[in-house]
Order: C-alpha cells, then structure tokens, then sequence
C-alpha cells in the first residue's frame, strides 16, 4: 500500500520552512505539494482531492491555520484528509483538536518523528479510500443487482400474466366467446377493485388474474359447452364443474401470486350472494371479495354479448337483470359501486369492443 503514489501538502508563511518539509518529506517518495497561506492551501486541494495528509502551519497571513482548518473539515470531499497541525503553544494544539486536526507537531520538526508521524497517517488515509472505494463498488453492486432483479421480477409478472391470458383464451375459444372478453374483464376487475377501496397491489393482482375465470371450461364437453340452445338439468350439472375444475387446473401454485388468485376466482365465480349459487353455495362476505368482483363484470359483459344460445340484450335491459340480482347474486354494496360508475365501464366496453364479424367458430356453431 505504501508503494502507491502518496501527496502531501505542507502548508506554511515562511519559503524556507516548505522546502526543509520537502527535504525531510523526500524518503516518503511522494510529492508534496507548497502553499504560502490557507487560501492557497485550500486551492491546491480542489485541485488535488486525492491528498494524503496535510501539515499545517496555525499563524499565517490571508488566511490562518484555524480558518483554514475549520473550512477544510467542513467540506465534503476534504474532511477526511488528515491534518497534521504545526504549533508549540499548547492552548493552540488544543483548539486546533478541538476543530478536527487529528495530530499535532512541535517546531523545530524531528526529522524521525515526522515521517513516523505522516506516515501513518498516510497509511490510514489509503485505508479509508480503499474501504470508500469498496463501499462505492458494492453501492454500484448492490444497485446493479437490485435492478437486475427488479426487471426478472418484472418479466416474471408479465410472462404469469401472459400464461393468465393465454389459458383464459384457451378457454375462450373453446367457448366460442370473442377475443376480447377476457380483457373486459380484467379491466373491469381492476377499476371495479379500485373503487371497492383494495390496495393497488390487490387490484393488480385481479386484473391479471381474472382472465381465468372461466379456465375451467376447458374440461366442458363440446356438446354442452356448444349447444345452442337451454341446457337441460344433467347438461347444466356438468356446465357447472367448470369452477372445480378450473380451480384444480390452477391447484399447487400458491407460490404463484396470479395463479393462487385464479384459483379463488374460478372457483368463486358463480357464488351468489344469497348462497344460491355453486358450487359451494357460498354467502355474503364467506364468497371472496375477486370471486364477488368478477361475478359482477362477468354478468354484465355476458348480457352485452352475443352467444351461441342468445342475442346481445340492449344495455337498458343488461341493467334491469342486473338490479334484479341485488342482494340475490350480487353483493349489493359492489353492486352499487358498479352501477355509480357505469360510464367508466361502458368506456372500457368500447375501448375493448369485439370485432363486427363473429368468430369462425361461432360462425360454425350458428350454422349448425
């Protein structure tokens, strides 16, 4: 470590005095650097912030070595050079300690016991830059890899969200119902969550989890899940197990925030406020509030749509079902909320409209 080049700056009113610093100085095998007075002193460490350690002379002109002394230890990328401070009287060393010196030398200077002194305080100066320069290195680590993180965090939420939307559109075409349902629903889930007072978190969570609610219609067979027409009682038994089944197909992800989330909600979906609805005949607030949320958007965008077995009702006529269900299928305080803020839902249906033509699978089931 001595072996790196080492800068001292002598600081002293009287030119024979520098150059006597410089002689004794000289087996440091460094350069030290000259100043007249503090002013100066103080220049040639803005211009020389890598400074070793500083002597310092108390009685000079311009600018004293107490002044100088508090500047310096004030500044906050010279504080932590150590200054040395050059005086025999001792109520001066005492203020200088007072101000930060941290070693203090009588004149006449003792060849010896300079060096020893400069020395080590070189020593501890390399020692605090190299610990600076490692702390700084592990910041800039630290920083890195926190970035890094955050962005494989964020490519994760994203590829669990595309593996949410790609099921719920397996389940969609399946199901016939058109490619933008299922982001319908996410959007309606977020803002409806929004407005029921849930934390930003949670209400992502919906909106990237609820596009599989209807996961489960996957396992439905196609005569039923096709049909054109009513289902009769056993076809409507087996309609049903869409829920249980989509909640096994989402089963064992707890450690996966958005699929733990479907699981709830393709689960809950059909549970009805008055405990009438399945497949677990649920009330209240026992049905989770996703699976009461996405009931809510799910009705009201399946009114609004075309399917295989109905035409889309005008939207008058959407909501006349929908109060129908207050306190029956839906929680009556969401509810609310919902219908308050129907032009935001409304926007959010014509922002995300389906396309004029129907699907070539519903096409095809049409025609059957």
């Amino acid at each position: 470590m001595m072996q790196e080049a080492i800068k001292i700056l002598a600081v002293d009113d009287v030119p024979m005095n520098l150059e006597l610093l410089d002689l004794m100085l000289t087996g440091l095998g460094g350069v030290v650097l000259k100043a007249l007075h503090g002013a100066e002193a103080l220049q040639l460490l803005e211009e020389h912030p890598d400074t070793d350690t500083v002597l310092l002379d108390l009685e000079m002109p311009v600018l004293n070595g107490f002044d100088t002394l508090t500047t310096l230890k004030q500044h906050p990328r010279l504080r932590d050079i150590p200054v040395i401070v050059v005086t025999s009287d001792k109520h001066e060393m005492l203020r200088a300690l007072a101000l930060g010196a941290n070693d203090f030398l009588s004149k006449p200077y003792d060849p010896e016991e300079l060096l020893l002194r400069v020395r080590n305080h070189v020593r501890s100066k390399k020692l605090l830059d190299l610990s600076n320069n490692m702390s700084l290195l592990l910041e800039q680590e630290v920083i890195q890899k926190t970035a890094d993180l955050s962005r494989a965090l964020e490519f994760s939420r994203s590829a669990e969200y595309e593996i949410s939307l790609r099921l719920g559109k397996a389940a969609e075409f399946r199901d016939v119902e058109t490619g933008m349902h299922i982001r319908r629903i996410s959007e309606y889930s977020y803002q409806l969550g929004k407005l029921a007072g849930l934390s930003e978190k949670a209400c992502q969570v919906l909106r990237f989890s609820s596009p599989l609610h209807d996961v489960g219609k996957i396992g439905i067979p196609d005569r039923i899940l096709l049909k054109p027409g009513p289902l009769d009682d056993d076809e409507f038994r087996v309609m049903r197990l869409h829920t249980e089944i989509g909640a096994s197909i989402l089963s064992e992800a707890a450690r996966f925030p958005l699929l733990a989330a479907g699981q709830i909600i393709a689960l809950q979906h059909h549970e009805k406020w008055d405990g009438s609805g399945y497949p677990n005949g649920l009330s209240g607030r026992r049905i989770h509030i996703f699976g009461r949320i996405v009931m809510i958007v799910d009705v009201f965008d399946a009114l609004l749509s075309e399917r295989p077995y109905k035409k889309a009702f005008p939207l008058e006529k959407a909501l006349e079902i929908m109060e129908e269900g207050r306190g029956r299928f839906f929680d009556p305080e969401l509810l609310t909320l919902f219908l308050n803020n129907l032009k935001l839902f409304c926007r959010i249906r014509g922002e995300l409209k389906d396309n004029d033509t129907a699907s070539p699978l519903l096409q095809l089931v049409q025609a059957v």
